[in-house]
């Protein structure tokens, strides 16, 4: 009766089944998987934000398929704010990065077509690109000590087939933390050239580095060496996911830019899914920015500190770090990821992510979100790596 795109199996885990139980009962959880900034206390901008919806203009319908011209203009001059020029003509609204990879999808692949998609990465792709019946096709990101992150070229090229339509970058990566680099760019604009594939880079998190590095990208828009679709959003540039306004950026070969703004008009035009009300507010929203991000970044930065400084933090356990709110922990793999994450929750009442969660290669990663209070955060490193040292015994 229903659709066979809907194949997973929707009982609960065991990790969640445990969190429910413990939930239930009243027990205290140190919840370092929150990545949600208006449960984090860093909401600071609140009642002006709110007074932008003061406007009779939200009242007025004004279907417009790639979005009201004040908004894509607003989002033109965030990206001038950074150093990058582009075209509002260029730029496509969504209700989320989600909706813009599902819109991606359509643009691009034909059902049974693949995407390639980084691992380790978010394990939402595997949702979106299933609902639209795209097929996903891994390639690794290694890490390296003195480097960081990189991508392997050899996992994806050898990841191409005639069926690949796209490649998706995430970066910074989640949950890695990592950037493109200029290298890396310029042997994947000419892998797109060869193979004529296009490029879906994912910059939610591109506000959030934490030191300069002339080699890194800061973003893709206006990238001219294969045709781009960067995505982006309020989610994480104003820490405001519930208002959910995002965007699509496109830029390439003018002709091949050209013909895919045409096509996704089409599709925007089908669903009309963005709200008037956050489209009028998002140039007032936009001025909060830097006070917004600054907010975080400090968060990030004391956390990350915490961390990075705590006495029982063995060398190089800490993967680098270079922007996003997650942290990744390399540990001796005393225990199965899974039976590790059950016996912190059961015994200590911390809630962290396993890095299966995120396909990383191997065992044993844990990922942890930089964004709860930094008391909190403390308390729950000093039971974390209490309780690994104790297993090691």
């Amino acid at each position: 009766m229903f659709s066979s795109r809907i194949k997973w199996d929707l009982t609960a885990n065991r990790l969640a089944g445990l969190l429910a139980e413990k939930r239930a009962a009243g027990q205290p959880i140190f919840d370092l998987t929150e990545a949600n900034p208006t449960r984090a206390g860093l909401l600071s901008a609140g009642e002006q934000l709110l007074t932008s919806f003061a406007t009779p203009d939200i009242l007025t319908y004004e279907p417009e398929p790639r979005g009201l011209p004040k908004a894509r203009a607003a989002v033109a001059a965030y990206y001038a704010q950074r150093g990058l020029a582009t075209d509002v003509e260029n730029i496509h609204l969504t209700a989320s990065s989600s909706e813009g990879y599902s819109w991606l999808f359509k643009l691009l692949a034909d059902h049974g077509e693949a995407v390639l998609v980084p691992q380790p990465s978010y394990p939402l792709f595997d949702f979106l690109a299933t609902l639209e019946g795209v097929r996903l096709i891994p390639y690794q990101l290694r890490y390296y000590h003195h480097l960081g992150w990189r991508i392997d070229f050899d996992s994806l090229t050898a990841a191409l087939t005639p069926a690949v339509r796209a490649i998706i970058l995430v970066t910074p990566n989640n949950p890695t933390g990592s950037f493109i680099k200029r290298d890396e760019l310029s042997r994947l604009n000419e892998l797109c050239q060869q193979q004529r594939l296009a490029l879906i880079v994912d910059e939610v998190f591109g506000d959030y580095f934490l030191t300069p590095d002339s080699g890194r990208v800061d973003s893709l828009v206006g990238n001219e060496g294969a045709l781009t679709f960067v995505l982006s959003g309020l989610s994480k540039i104003l820490a405001l996911p519930q208002m959910k306004l995002g965007w699509i950026v496109s830029s390439g070969p003018p002709p091949l830019v050209r013909e895919a703004i045409e096509r996704l008009d089409l599709i925007a035009d089908t669903f009309l899914s963005v709200g008037a009300p956050v489209q009028h507010a998002l140039p007032h929203w936009l001025d909060h920015r830097p006070r917004l991000q600054a907010g975080i970044l400090d968060r990030v930065r004391t956390n990350l500190g915490l961390l990075a400084n705590h006495p029982r933090l063995e060398p190089n356990r800490l993967l680098r770090f270079e922007g996003g709110w997650y942290a990744t922990l390399e540990i001796p793999r005393y225990l199965p990821e899974e039976e590790l994450i059950l016996h912190l929750l059961d015994r200590e009442g911390l809630l962290l992510h396993p890095g299966y969660f995120f396909d990383f290669e191997r065992e044993a990663f844990l990922v942890l979100s930089l964004l709860p209070p930094p008391p909190i955060f403390a308390q729950a490193v000093d039971r974390l790596l209490a309780t690994i040292d104790h297993l090691g015994r």
